[in-house]
């Protein structure tokens, strides 16, 4: 009795978070997620930090 009282929570559970997951309200937050890994994560500026070494005459690199 009581294994069949969990099983049928956990299957709300399942079709709950299904639900929550394929909502159309949450199409564009996902697809903002899946974009994550392409997005440029260069920021202005970023390249100012290769400017900022420098090679003195015996051609060693200081930062």
């Amino acid at each position: 009795m009581v294994s069949g009282i969990v099983t049928v929570i956990l299957l709300l559970l399942f079709v709950g978070g299904w639900i929550w997951a394929w909502s159309p309200r949450r199409k564009r937050d996902f697809d903002e997620a899946a974009r994550l890994p392409l997005a440029d994560d260069t920021t202005p500026g970023a390249d100012d930090g290769a400017d900022a070494q420098a090679s003195n005459e015996d051609g060693e690199t200081k930062r």
